[in-house]
């Protein structure tokens, strides 16, 4: 009975169950989705950034830190760590960056405020003032009052011929490049701070951009440069002083004054060399006095410093005083170099007790008081204030610091900033942190210390003490950025301080730090830009890093950075430690790129925070000519060149500036176009010229030097042609087991001097790795060449062929090649023609064009140029062509073609036969028609600083009907050849200019233009 209840209930609900499956369904019920919330879109936010899973282009090592949510006001703020402020940030790719954060979040927050930051700032504000389009989006904070009154520079050239108002004129501008050479107290040794790598180190390398380049372009727009390291390379130093030992027989050092009214008086404590070397802690501005006058209103007194210079060349002249609010700011100083006079005024209510640099400028060798001096007079704009006068040095000198009872026995300008702020009377609280203990340190601190006691007192810093000089900016320059085991280079890392030591994100005058940060974008882009541009379109831009004092989140310390209390920035241009990123530092045309960049980043940075325009500096002239015309008076013309990366450069005038026989160049005259009349010249005198142009941004660097000589004689005049503007790296090679710079095949070309090499590479081997600065491995260097001035292409070799021509009685004018080619200057008005060459020859300059004809310049023999000198010789001309690779660069078979061979056969009349021909320079003579049997003489084939090496001189022999006329010593391989029909050619396998001894040039010019002449 209670089966079938059981199976009679389940038999009902189971018609039920069925009854209701077969009825109509209900209409299904609509759930909402749940709404995502704020933290659990942040989290999938941080996820995908984790992971990189959003289109943005992230730095190394950023990630999420954490992302703020306030549901009341209706924001978001995402703080992202400090890694990703390493970017550079303009308006387009910080909306993009907020265009995908609002995305990610969707339309549920779209009434939200968003905020992406960094470094506790969002994002928006690492957008530099000088990329923002709007002036009115410019942050103001970090602006300098535009309209504020600045003291009168320290330093003003008036013979200047114009004031760059659109460069940097009444800018102050600190350049520190890098480290040195110093004392080390642990191993009681003098060293290097960095390794001795790739022929160059990175307490050299640094300088040699600045002091040859940067520098120069920054003076040239208006800038007065502070360098804490020695920047003159003469090792010869003169100091003329009223505390010096009088000489009965030369007065070195006098005053004059018109009457008793106006004497000159003791004013106090000043400067007085001593008796060098000095203990570590000697300040030799503590030790001597100083002179004091009223000035007036015309001069009624004056103090000469008349040096005894010791060697014929060019000397830094630094003058000294005493500052004071109650000086002039006018004070007119005189230097008389070489019979030229060139006046500066100066403000000495600001920058005393120092060394302030006036200029490089060429003295005679000996004691000449009419010609060689330096004055001050009393006259001023301002009668009744005081004029304050102390030493003055010529010359940058050798080191006189003692550091464990000896000197460096090096140069001043390899030293470190620590002993050259010690010469210059920096208080040693600001250069000895450490009690003579710890020189490296000291030299790595005193940089940016030196930086804040130039800016102390000032407008910018009034409640610090110092020299009063309102600094606009520090630049820090190094070439340490770590090694790749690629084919790339390291690249350019720029450094700035967001917070200053005092741990404020402001400046003492209130600007904020975030200028720090514009400078160094706008710094690191103008670099990499141009680098791009002009040699390595894979140039890697790096980090845009802030640095902060030392602390566990920060734990180095660049204090270059974050110490100056005005605009700073540490530039890593490069790493001296990658053989690529070398090929391109031991290029000097390498050089002016950067340092042309580095000039123009630091011009428009500020521009931006004065709110000027800015012009930049014109490039050098080229095609340079010099000819007599009807009258008997010199012409010269030139073409401007146009910058392709600078639209702004473009001339306004150019500046001609003479010099007579061996003296130095005047200051220059004015002219509006590319064009010059040179009149009332004297017979028998040489005169040398170079041109410059200008604009209201700065005056360009100077082209080459022509020089030009008449004489009172019927011979016809010689054109000398100079073809030899190369400057290059070393010649190098680049395998998996052999890779490294060959000097011994060519050591390159510097611009008119390198101050970088160390010596040779000795370490070929890329598998060798760096252990220590004394075991580098690969790209060890050798130390032979350190302090030494290695002479470079002068671009002033028309003079040198120029006096050999005129002792054979020959006038002559010049021009460059370039001129030549272009028509400009017409070979067929030429009885004889001087081609120099010197070193020419074709160098590939871009790296990533080395197998096209793009990347080629320097060729001996252009195209164009063979074509002049065809016609030319085809009319019955005579030439004569001397260079190291007058027959390698037409008959190397890798870089020539047949058509340049035949021109060398068929034209020339000579055939190359080896490079590498001489390795000692003797040369003798081999046909005594051309000069009497085994007469002898030598040219340059080792480094010096006189004139630059031929270390792998050509030898050539004849072809169709030539004649070997000079062999060299060492193999008698044929250095010189000669042809003489219906034309002549005169060939020699080495540069003339080379040649020792002014006699021995002479009597080879006249070999040659007798050879041709019959």
């Amino acid at each position: 009975m209670k089966i079938k209840t059981v199976l009679a209930v389940i038999l009902l609900l189971s018609a039920v169950l069925l009854l209701q499956s077969c009825a109509p369904p209900k209409e299904a019920e609509k759930i909402p989705p749940r709404k995502i919330t704020a933290a659990e879109r942040a989290a999938e936010f941080s996820s995908a950034f984790k992971k990189r899973e959003i289109p943005l282009k992230i730095p190394r090592g950023a990630y999420i830190e954490s992302i703020k949510i306030d549901t009341a006001n209706k924001s978001i703020e995402v703080n992202i760590s400090r890694a990703f402020s390493f970017m550079a940030f303009r308006e387009d790719n910080v909306k993009l960056i907020y265009s995908y954060v609002k995305d990610f979040f969707g339309p549920q927050f779209s009434g939200y405020k968003f905020s992406v930051r960094s470094l506790g700032h969002p994002i928006e504000d690492f957008i530099p003032n000088f990329f923002r389009k709007d002036k009115t989006d410019f942050d103001k904070t970090r602006l300098r009052e535009s309209g504020a009154i600045k003291p009168a520079p320290v330093v003003r050239d008036v013979s200047k011929k114009f004031d760059p108002v659109n460069g940097l004129y009444k800018r102050n501008i600190a350049v520190a490049p890098s480290h040195g050479w110093y004392y080390n107290s642990s191993e009681d040794r003098w060293e290097w701070q960095r390794p001795r790598m790739f022929q160059s180190v990175e307490d050299l390398l640094p300088n040699s951009f600045c002091i040859s380049f940067l520098i120069p372009m920054l003076e040239n727009a208006g800038a007065v440069v502070f360098d804490p390291r020695e920047r003159d390379v003469q090792t010869n130093e003169v100091v003329v002083d009223n505390d010096s030992k009088v000489d009965v027989k030369k007065k070195y050092y006098f005053e004059l004054s018109v009457d008793r009214k106006h004497r000159w008086e003791n004013g106090g404590t000043g400067f007085d060399k001593g008796e060098p070397p000095y203990a570590s802690d000697l300040n030799p501005f503590s030790k001597g006095t100083y002179r004091i006058i009223k000035s007036d209103s015309a001069a009624s007194a004056s103090v000469s410093w008349i040096p005894d210079i010791p060697e014929t060349g060019y000397y830094a002249v630094y003058i000294s005083y005493e500052a004071s609010k109650e000086n002039v700011d006018d004070a007119m100083y005189s230097v008389y170099h070489s019979g030229i006079k060139t006046d500066f005024e100066i403000n000495q209510q600001i920058g005393g007790s120092t060394w302030q640099f006036l200029g490089n400028f060429k003295f005679t060798a000996g004691y000449h008081p009419d010609s060689n001096k330096v004055v001050l007079t009393n006259q001023s704009s301002e009668p009744g204030k005081n004029i304050t006068a102390d030493a003055v040095r010529f010359g940058g000198g050798m080191g006189i610091i003692k550091r464990g009872g000896r000197t460096s026995g090096r140069p001043k300008f390899v030293e470190g900033s620590r002993y050259f702020l010690q010469y210059a009377g920096i208080p040693d609280s600001l250069y000895d942190f450490n009690k003579n203990k710890d020189d490296y340190n000291d030299d790595k601190q005193d940089r940016s210390k030196y930086v804040n006691y130039l800016n102390g007192g000032s407008a910018n810093d009034p409640g610090n003490k110092g020299l009063g000089i309102p600094m606009d900016l520090s630049l820090a320059f190094h070439t340490d950025a770590g090694v790749t085991s690629n084919d790339t280079t390291i690249g350019t890392l720029a450094l700035y301080g967001i917070k200053g030591e005092d741990s404020k994100d402001t400046f003492p005058d209130g600007v904020s730090r975030l200028a720090s940060r514009d400078l160094a974008d706008v710094l690191q882009t103008q670099i990499t830009d141009d680098i791009k541009a002009s040699y390595d379109p894979a140039w890697n831009r790096r980090q845009i890093m802030d640095e902060q004092p030392s602390n566990d989140a920060y734990p180095q310390q660049y204090s270059e950075v974050y110490r100056p209390n005005v605009p700073a920035v540490l530039i890593e241009l490069l790493s001296h430690q990658n053989f690529l990123d070398m090929q391109f530092a031991l290029d000097p045309g390498f050089r002016f790129t950067v340092a042309r960049a580095m000039y123009k980043g630091i011009l428009k940075f500020l521009s931006v925070q004065y709110e000027v325009k800015y012009v930049v500096q014109p490039l050098p002239v080229k095609s340079f000519a010099s000819s007599f015309n009807d009258d008997g008076n010199i012409r010269l013309t030139w073409l401007p060149v146009k910058d392709s990366l600078e639209p702004t450069s473009i001339p306004d005038g150019y500046i001609v500036y003479t010099r007579i026989n061996g003296g130095d160049f005047d200051n220059g005259t004015r002219v509006n176009k590319p064009s010059a009349e040179i009149k009332n010249i004297e017979p028998g005198n040489i005169y040398s010229f170079k041109v410059a142009a200008f604009n209201k941004g700065g005056e360009s660097f100077p082209s080459e030097i022509l020089s030009v000589c008449r004489l009172n004689n019927n011979k016809k005049p010689v054109l000398i042609v100079n073809g030899f503007d190369r400057v290059s790296e070393p010649a190098y090679i680049y395998g998996k087991k052999y890779a490294g710079f060959l000097n011994d095949i060519d050591p390159g070309v510097p611009y008119k001097y390198d101050i970088s090499f160390t010596g040779r590479q000795n370490n070929f081997h890329p598998y060798e790795p760096w252990k220590s600065n004394d075991e580098p491995g690969w790209g060890a260097s050798n130390a032979d060449y350190e302090g030494k001035v290695i002479a470079g292409n002068s671009f002033d070799y028309p003079y040198l062929h120029g006096l050999s021509l005129k002792a054979c009685g020959y006038s002559f004018v010049s021009s460059s090649a370039a001129a030549v080619s272009s028509g400009a200057e017409d070979l067929s008005k030429y009885k004889f023609v001087d081609l120099i060459l010197g070193k020419q020859k074709s160098t590939h300059w871009q790296r990533v064009s080395e197998d096209s004809a793009k990347g080629i310049k320097f060729a001996a023999f252009p195209k164009t140029l063979q074509t002049r000198i065809t016609s030319y010789c085809e009319n019955g001309g005579n030439i004569f062509i001397s260079g190291s690779y007058v027959g390698s660069d037409l008959f190397n078979k890798n870089n020539a073609d047949s058509a340049n061979a035949k021109f060398g056969r068929d034209v020339l009349r000579f055939r190359w036969v080896t490079g590498g021909a001489s390795k000692t320079g003797d040369v003798f003579s081999a046909d005594s028609a051309f000069m009497p049997y085994f007469n002898s003489f030598t040219f340059s084939t080792g480094l010096n600083n006189k004139i630059y090496a031929a270390s792998f001189p050509d030898a050539v022999a004849p072809a169709k009907e030539g004649k070997i006329l000079l062999r060299y010593s060492d193999d008698e391989f044929s250095a010189g050849v000669g042809y003489k029909k219906d034309y002549g050619v005169v060939i020699f396998g080495f540069p003339f200019e080379t040649v020792s001894g002014q006699s021995d040039r002479d009597a080879l010019m006249k070999a040659v233009l007798n050879y041709l002449n019959n």
